[in-house]
């Protein structure tokens, strides 16, 4: 035998993983079955976030390295995919929790104070690495989230969170991208006059709506002319960081610019992967929004308008942290300036070239 032999029981640590639900309830006399369905579920997430940790510091590695590697790119959106494939599937735990009724919950509830899933490390770490800024944050109990975490914990956080996330290494990986300045296509003054020419078409698709009142046609016209705007100021530095610091964007001028490229020319070899890795980061927003959601709709199930067992609003405030906390909002956003295929100014064929697989 090459390596000493391995028993699947004592691998896996099964003894310390099975003995490691241990109900509140039944150590103060009053055993309620559901709590340990109740521990389970939240161990078992603990376990994944674990593993979405796991996975991110070895994306957060390869986007560390000027220049990025290019043979690692695919290995960097491929574990992206398997993060968004593990909270798709903490969904469904969702699901299993809520076989817990509220009476069935009420049993225990009162056991938990002032334990809540607020103060899980694992995951303020995640969203943390991932990009989420503590401007962005709703406060917990009027106080900064990291308050509510143990202190050797808290230590860990205030050191990650001066850390570059993601979301940084992402911004200055799209600000490096080639192809921008090629001097024999000037992207940026063709794609203008197209986009342009398509939010006046649709300036007067909505002039002449006879489902929309007069009131009606202004909005929609106000909202097609502030769209435009946005999208000039991507043709201008200064008018961008005016823009950008008034929060319509989070991205810089040059990683905005590059990101819109990426998603015009995706068909192109060389953006292929690129444009993976920024689906694969709008999958994960969406994904995470979608959890957080769940988890308010399953806290109002279970509470109704009572507080949380840590002393929140309950289910408003987790709502409320799902709507505000979203990381890639700019790409969302950049879907408004994309045009029809038809549209998209032909590449010249010698850039085409250096963008292929033969260069």
């Amino acid at each position: 035998m090459k390596h000493p032999p391995v028993q699947y029981h004592d691998y896996l640590k099964l003894d310390d993983l099975l003995n490691a639900q241990k109900r509140k309830s039944e150590e103060l006399g009053q055993p309620a079955h559901d709590e340990h369905l109740f521990i389970a579920v939240h161990q078992v997430y603990e376990i994944w976030f674990k593993q979405m940790l796991t996975e991110l510091d070895t994306i957060l590695d390869v986007f560390s390295a000027t220049p990025t590697s290019e043979q690692k790119m695919l290995q960097a959106q491929l574990r992206l995919d398997r993060i968004v494939m593990i909270l798709k599937h903490s969904l469904g735990q969702i699901d299993i929790l809520e076989t817990m009724t509220p009476l069935d919950f009420l049993d225990f509830r009162d056991f938990l104070y002032p334990a809540s899933g607020f103060q899980s490390f694992q995951f303020r770490m995640l969203e943390i690495k991932l990009g989420l800024r503590t401007a962005d944050r709703l406060l917990y109990n009027q106080s900064p989230f990291h308050k509510h975490l143990l202190p050797d914990q808290q230590t860990a956080i205030l050191k990650t969170m001066d850390e570059p996330s993601l979301w940084d290494r992402i911004e200055n990986w799209l600000a490096r991208t080639p192809f921008l300045k090629d001097a024999s296509f000037n992207f940026w003054k063709e794609y203008r006059l197209a986009v342009i020419k398509l939010f006046e078409e649709d300036k007067a698709l909505v002039a002449v709506n006879p489902r929309l009142d007069d009131e009606g046609r202004k909005r929609n016209i106000l909202m097609i002319e502030q769209s435009l705007k946005s999208f000039e100021a991507l043709f201008d530095p200064q008018s961008f960081e005016e823009i950008r610091k008034a929060g319509h964007y989070r991205l810089n001028y040059d990683a905005i610019r590059a990101a819109l490229f990426i998603q015009v020319y995706r068909d192109e070899p060389v953006l292929q992967v690129p444009f993976k890795i920024i689906n694969s980061l709008c999958d994960l927003d969406e994904v995470m929004t979608q959890w957080r959601s769940r988890h308010a709709l399953m806290a109002h199930r279970m509470l109704g308008r009572k507080i949380g067992t840590g002393g929140s609003s309950g289910h408003q405030y987790l709502q409320a942290a799902a709507d505000q906390h979203k990381i890639f909002t700019d790409f969302f956003n950049l879907t408004t300036f994309l045009i029809p295929r038809s549209r998209i100014p032909a590449l010249p064929e010698a850039l085409r070239q250096k963008m292929g697989f033969n260069y």
